[in-house]
């Protein structure tokens, strides 16, 4: 089932953030159920963030690999069922901010105990030839990944430029005599990403009956510290030791007034030409077995990017380099076609040609209303504004505070127009956001679990420019079903999304 309406209605919520007892969300029944939830309100897209291995820091946005699934988010219900867990320790976290320190460490006991009941049950053809035709099919970045996640747990898990010079340089006989002797790490490893695509394939499969469309989102950078960087050297800007020469980041801004040190090393984009951007397209084609939608994480990245010495202590020092643009997107457009992109063209000095090469790409660039309510009717987030329906207008992002606690911090002068300008919407600044959203003429409406719920500045998702507490807030209990009502309602009342029977339409008296 697919929605054919132009106009989008979606949530933006990690897997992290789906309640359960395990004490962090995963791609499971509650994942099911959360789809089953958005279907059920009208919502025809669920966003997520990176999907990737998460590492030092929890987040989302670096990742061990740009190609791989995060094993913390397989579903120990799901591997029950399969038989592939018996005599499994039982954990019970009802609700709570994810605790990565112990969660982590159980579900690696947990994938463990999966393995070894898989060896032992080498009788069952389907799920071996299943795992066979897995890593042939994936190879080509499953080989790499593999072999980068047991090398770093032979190495107490150290960053690969710390690893012996070998290893390091990926020295052929050096890799050859690793492989021979790890030879079941590796393939442990290789059976946690089959275990990741195969529940993640069936939660896409239950999206897709459900008429729901699963938003997925593209870091521009690569994180230092990945099977990416390792096995591709020649594609990043680097030492010969390793280390970065330049690193990304952003100015100073809104979010940051130092800026936003990320330390992803820079691309080296001559090799990338010279490769007709294969590790790119390779990439985004990965992405799209996946998900249906891409966000593309920092657009403007694409255009220019700013570039940061490896040895600067913040973000304010730097400059702004050139990018390939549209070079990129025509490669990648060779592979995929027209691919299914939202650009995240936010940020306060974006230069016009940022917007030229959205345009001239016809892809929806993103407006976030928390920021309409500061200079005015003029200001280009307020719907009245809007000269094209192609944006996706949201209430509020991972990145930002929940609108109500957003609200707590807005001027006696800025509440007072935005009060005026959302007379008579709903009852809190959340639920007046939400309907403006919905009510507006972009394509995609969008908000977050958080401000569907209401809550306040303790349930932000992640303070930008900051390391550690975030990517740690979950939902403490399925939605209510009168919140998602709410949110039916407005996809009715604005032709958004799903829709519903005529039937079975709210009267509006």
């Amino acid at each position: 089932m697919t929605s054919s309406n132009p106009r989008h209605a979606g949530v933006v919520l990690h897997p992290t953030s789906l309640p359960g007892r395990f004490g962090i969300g995963d791609i499971g029944p509650q994942a099911r159920a959360w789809v089953d939830t958005l279907a059920a309100a009208g919502c025809d897209i669920w966003q997520v963030l990176p999907l990737g291995p998460t590492g030092y820091g929890d987040s989302p946005y670096q990742t061990f690999s740009s190609f791989a699934g995060n094993p913390y988010l397989i579903s120990p219900d799901d591997l029950a069922r399969e038989g592939l867990l018996h005599d499994v320790p039982k954990r019970r976290v009802r609700g709570g901010r994810v605790d990565y320190g112990s969660v982590i460490p159980w579900k690696l006991m947990i994938l463990d105990h999966a393995w070894h009941q898989f060896q032992s049950r080498r009788s069952n053809s389907r799920m071996v030839k299943d795992f066979e035709r897995f890593r042939k099919a994936e190879s080509r970045w499953l080989d790499d990944y593999a072999l980068f996640q047991a090398i770093k747990e032979a190495h107490d898990l150290r960053p690969w430029p710390e690893w012996p010079a070998p290893l390091r340089r990926r020295d052929r006989e050096a890799l050859k005599l690793f492989r021979s002797t790890h030879a079941e790490t590796i393939d442990r490893i290789m059976f946690s990403q089959f275990l990741f695509f195969w529940q993640w394939s069936e939660l896409k499969e239950h999206a897709q009956q459900r008429g729901v469309r699963i938003l997925g989102d593209v870091p521009i950078f690569a994180a230092h510290d990945s099977a990416d960087v390792w096995a591709n050297p020649g594609l990043f800007r680097l030492k010969a030791n390793g280390q970065p020469l330049v690193v990304a980041g952003v100015p100073p801004d809104y979010y940051a007034e130092k800026g936003q040190l990320w330390g992803n090393p820079l691309y080296r984009w001559r090799s990338h030409r010279e490769s007709r951007f294969s590790w790119w397209v390779d990439r985004i084609e990965s992405t799209l077995r996946l998900v249906d939608l891409i966000r593309l994480d920092h657009f403007r990245g694409f255009h220019n990017f700013w570039e940061i010495p490896a040895s600067a202590p913040d973000a304010r020092t730097g400059k702004w380099v050139k990018a390939p643009g549209r070079a990129l997107f025509e490669a990648i457009g060779r592979r995929v076609g027209d691919a299914p992109f939202i650009a995240e063209d936010l940020g306060g000095d974006m230069p016009p040609a940022v917007a030229e090469l959205r345009e001239e790409l016809g892809l929806p660039g993103m407006v976030v209303l928390q920021f309409a309510f500061g200079s005015g009717p003029e200001h280009e987030f307020l719907p009245h504004n809007y000269r094209t329906t192609n944006w996706a207008v949201y209430t509020s992002t991972h990145d930002n505070d929940t609108s109500e606690g957003f609200w707590d911090g807005v001027g006696s002068r800025d509440q007072a127009f935005a009060s005026t300008y959302m007379e008579g919407l709903g009852p809190t600044f959340s639920d007046k956001l939400i309907r403006l959203a919905w009510s507006s003429t972009a394509q995609y409406a969008m908000t977050t679990a958080q401000d569907i719920l209401g809550l306040g500045t303790d349930a932000k998702m992640n303070v930008p420019g900051t390391t550690g507490g975030n990517w740690q807030w979950r939902l403490d209990r399925r939605m209510s079903a009168k919140r998602m009502a709410r949110i039916r309602q407005l996809n009715s009342l604005y032709g958004r999304g799903i829709g519903a029977s005529e039937a079975s339409r709210p009267s509006w008296t």
